[in-house]
């Protein structure tokens, strides 16, 4: 039975042009999975003029796309991509979204407010079914945990996150007997303390003093540890910035970062300098991004303290389920 254990799925792995190192590398951790290719041309009007290569072949075949809606540009082309690979009598279709783009803008404060989260969701909700029944939806660390029920009946969301890769490479560490684990929010902590539960934790929140709003410290103790902030996702990254000061202040002897989402815009990414050796003053020990946003990859990719955790592995596995 597909799925079951010690059973092998071959996949059939196309990638939008954004996701195609990310892809190549998901092929190269798991020997079942090939990778095809997409004409990804426009028109004179600068409308897509899309072609799959080999459209006869996939008829029968486990089918996956690996999408990137880094702006509302690109997304259109995926979406037609992703509407017509169901439709060529395949046997199952997986779309991997590592980020889901909208995710922040989730609920209403005021009437009129546009809930972009659940438009997306409701767009993807309604991808054709293929001849084994509803299509799959993996996505990593969405923003909000109640998005989840944006999505409708007729697909199937997977959620997995990429905290799994920043507890392996905290075990690589000379000092990984010395982390501590600080949230920037109440939400982070919502979201990522059950999966790092083991490791002392500091939990940071804002207030308000006039017109500023201070980052301050809620709950824990940063004194002598390497204490690694985590969140979900990084945009301007001055509530990141913050919180390293906070912490440099009260005593921690290093301070790094991780996020699964690196969005960055407008360079934002530029604003994060490394410590070299010098504290947490002075910068970031290290800055774990992983490869969900590809244009941020290619950014910072050999700039310190910024280190790569690459989704691949989690991918070619959430491929086999």
């Amino acid at each position: 039975m597909t799925g079951a254990v010690g059973a092998h799925k071959n996949v059939l792995l196309f990638h939008c042009e954004e996701m195609r190192e990310l892809a190549e590398q998901v092929v190269a951790r798991n020997d079942d999975i090939e990778l095809r290719s997409i004409s990804w041309r426009t028109f004179a009007d600068g409308f897509p003029n899309l072609f799959i290569s080999n459209a006869h072949t996939i008829r029968g075949r486990h089918v996956a796309f690996l999408a990137s809606f880094s702006s509302p540009s690109v997304i259109f082309e995926q979406l037609s991509i992703i509407y017509a690979l169901p439709k060529l009598f395949i046997s199952s279709f997986t779309l991997i979204l590592p980020f889901f783009p909208t995710g922040t803008s989730e609920r209403m404060e005021d009437e009129g407010d546009v809930a972009t989260a659940f438009t997306l969701a409701r767009i993807l909700s309604n991808i054709p079914i293929s001849r084994g029944g509803p299509s799959s939806l993996v996505i990593f660390d969405i923003h909000a945990l109640q998005e989840r029920f944006y999505f409708g009946d007729s697909v199937l969301p997977c959620f997995e996150s990429g905290i799994p890769l920043l507890k392996s490479r905290l075990q690589e560490l000379p000092d990984s007997d010395n982390i501590t684990i600080a949230f920037p929010d109440d939400g982070a902590w919502k979201r990522f303390y059950k999966q790092l539960q083991h490791f002392p934790m500091v939990v940071c929140n804002k207030v308000r003093e006039g017109e500023q709003r201070i980052v301050r410290i809620k709950e824990g103790d940063p004194r002598g540890r390497h204490v690694v902030i985590v969140d979900d996702l990084v945009q301007s990254g001055g509530t990141l910035i913050e919180c390293q000061k906070v912490l440099a202040e009260h005593g921690a002897a290093k301070v790094s970062a991780y996020v699964t989402h690196g969005i960055f815009p407008n360079k934002s990414w530029e604003k994060f300098q490394p410590d070299n050796g010098e504290g947490p003053g002075h910068g970031l020990s290290h800055f774990w991004i992983t490869d969900s946003c590809p244009l941020t990859v290619n950014a910072v990719k050999d700039r310190q303290p910024f280190e790569i955790l690459s989704l691949a592995g989690p991918i070619a596995s959430a491929l086999q389920i």
